[in-house]
């Protein structure tokens, strides 16, 4: 059996869900696969904090506002924060930024992924989209003007326009040979849930050791403020360990590290250790296929940015598919997707160069480095309006905006 639409949405994750659901009401006939069930559990505000977070921005929020989505995040668990604070663990430079600065009432939300993903779920599901679970993509190859896409139980799907929003092992990349550039940083990231002794006061805090960041995200629960989801990124053979260590000595081996600025370390919840790999495809589109999210770049965790790059790469394709179909031109022709491509390519290469530059620039040992470094901190955290053109770019709220991104 052959299934036909006019665009095939291959991965259901965050940023593909979020594109699904700009195209609702578009007139487009979109089914949107994944290898997952797809399907929602009920919310237990008891249960431990999924390890994966995002730093949601202000531009995140809107689009999920204009999704219908946000509300069903906020309904189950998302921990604002307020101000930002930086610091260089080998020497005496720190930057503090807050929202204040931009009179906004926050700089982001931290919230657990499957938080987001559910939210996105269960709103797919009060729609009339087409959804496929199960559905694991084995093969894939050009048929006239249409994509053929072979499922491992035999299905077969058949489309004009195909959309990898399939993660950063894409599989449709993969199978269409899309080209990357991509190198390992040589760092591996330990992920969990930390409480502590004294309340994060909804700040984010990232200290750079010597073997490279340490963030504790601030998350809140019950209205209490001390636990934080924390991302340590170091050396593959300090993580190992790190990793090995049994939850006590994990505990005091992070509170040294954060300098025990948030007090005692007192609990911590399983831990995930991911290598780290930066990759940007060459090219984001083709006859027939767009590159979106995680598919088309992967960044450094650094500032938090991937998924919101992945939200706005959705925004701005659904912006240019919707205006091309109100126009009557052909979806598929590269010459429509072009156009996505010159609006997210070049802002999400800025913020690569900027994240790798800075993460470079911290790992940097030399000591004329270290003192041109702390002294840069001290300088800038004295410059309040280069400080706010920082925080307005972290919240997402200048630059080429998509409409689903505006107030």
């Amino acid at each position: 059996m052959e299934m036909r639409a006019d665009l095939l949405i291959v991965g259901a994750g965050m940023v593909g869900s979020a594109l699904a659901l700009a195209l609702q009401n578009s007139g487009l006939e979109v089914l949107l696969l994944d290898g997952s069930p797809l399907s929602v559990k009920p919310f237990d505000e008891q249960a431990p904090f999924e390890p994966r977070v995002s730093a949601l921005s202000a531009a995140s929020q809107r689009i999920l506002e204009h999704l219908g989505v946000w509300d069903g995040i906020v309904s189950r668990r998302s921990s604002p924060y307020t101000d930002m604070h930086v610091w260089d663990g080998s020497g005496t430079g720190q930057i503090h930024f807050s929202a204040t600065s931009v009179h906004a009432e926050v700089l982001g939300h931290i919230v657990e992924n499957r938080v987001v993903q559910d939210a996105l779920l269960d709103r797919l599901h009060d729609c009339d989209l087409g959804l496929l679970a199960n559905a694991r993509l084995e093969r894939m190859r050009r048929s006239g003007d249409d994509w053929l896409l072979t499922l491992a139980d035999g299905r077969t799907l058949r489309a004009p326009l195909v959309i990898a929003a399939d993660g950063a092992n894409s599989a449709v990349r993969r199978l269409t040979g899309v080209a990357t550039r991509e190198w390992d940083y040589m760092h591996h990231a330990i992920v969990t849930s930390v409480r502590s002794s004294k309340p994060h006061q909804m700040t984010a805090w990232q200290r750079f050791t010597d073997n490279g960041p340490l963030a504790f995200l601030p998350l809140e629960r019950d209205g209490q403020q001390d636990w934080c989801s924390i991302v340590w990124s170091t050396t593959p053979s300090e993580a190992e360990r790190l990793m090995a260590l049994d939850d006590e000595g994990f505990c005091k081996a992070l509170e040294r590290a954060f300098e025990g600025c948030l007090g005692t370390v007192l609990r911590v919840d399983p831990r995930l250790c991911v290598p780290l790999r930066q990759r940007h495809a060459k090219r984001y589109v083709a006859e027939g296929l767009a590159l979106i999210g995680d598919a088309a770049h992967t960044i450094h965790p650094l500032a938090g940015q991937g998924v919101n790059l992945g939200f706005l790469d959705a925004a701005v394709l659904a912006e240019v598919l919707l205006q091309a179909a109100a126009r009557g031109e052909r979806l598929a022709d590269v010459k429509v997707l072009s156009r996505y491509e010159r609006r997210r390519m070049p802002h999400n290469l800025a913020l690569m160069a900027a994240m790798e530059g800075l993460e470079r620039l911290f790992q940097a040992d030399p000591l004329p480095v270290r003192w041109l470094r702390n002294t840069g901190l001290k300088m800038v955290d004295q410059m309040p309006e280069a400080k706010a053109l920082f925080v307005r770019e972290a919240l997402g709220l200048i630059g080429d905006l998509p409409a689903l991104a505006k107030a």
